[in-house]
């Protein structure tokens, strides 16, 4: 890891290959959804290459450092898996297979009729997996109007969804 935090950009290959398969099969065991698994080790290779230089040696081994990166994404995805199916269980992707194919037109057709405001914070929040802060960034507008505009695009789909079944505590 020190040649790789020293400019040494094939070291990450080196680690990639090492630690990769152990990971992966960690986060496929806890979860069991392969999908996810893949996902998670490629979003803890991202970080590590993204805040290299926060890892020190002196504080433990990098394959707990990544395992601990790893951990904490993998807990994060699963959290919000479980608030889309408490608050929306049709925009759950573990779900999407149980829905009916017309149910599913449905859904889209009515994230369609969003407002392209609304619609790309939901697309972005529950399709791809981003945190607010993030969309924010991407949107360049402030994390508190992803929030709000989030918040207004589930009740205006609750409403043409069917309305009541799904009311919830939102946010």
């Amino acid at each position: 890891m020190i040649a790789y935090q020293n400019g040494d950009e094939e070291a990450l290959e080196g680690i990639y290959i090492l630690l990769k398969p152990s990971l992966y099969s960690f986060i496929f065991r806890y979860t069991r959804d392969e999908q996810l698994s893949i996902d998670i080790v490629q979003d803890t290779f991202v970080k590590l290459q993204r805040y290299k230089h926060k890892y020190n040696p002196r504080n433990g081994k990098l394959k707990s450092y990544l395992f601990q990166i790893a951990y904490r994404l993998m807990i994060t995805k699963l959290n919000r898996r479980k608030k889309w199916r408490s608050l929306l269980p049709f925009l759950s992707p573990i779900q999407s297979e149980e829905i009916h194919h017309s149910d599913r037109i449905t859904i889209r057709e009515a994230i369609a009729k969003l407002p392209e405001i609304q619609r790309a914070v939901v697309l972005l929040f529950y399709y791809h997996d981003m945190p607010q802060e993030e969309i924010a960034k991407v949107l360049e507008i402030p994390k508190g109007t992803v929030k709000s505009r989030l918040h207004i695009a589930i009740k205006r789909l609750k409403e043409e969804l069917g309305g009541d079944e799904y009311e919830s505590g939102f946010l």
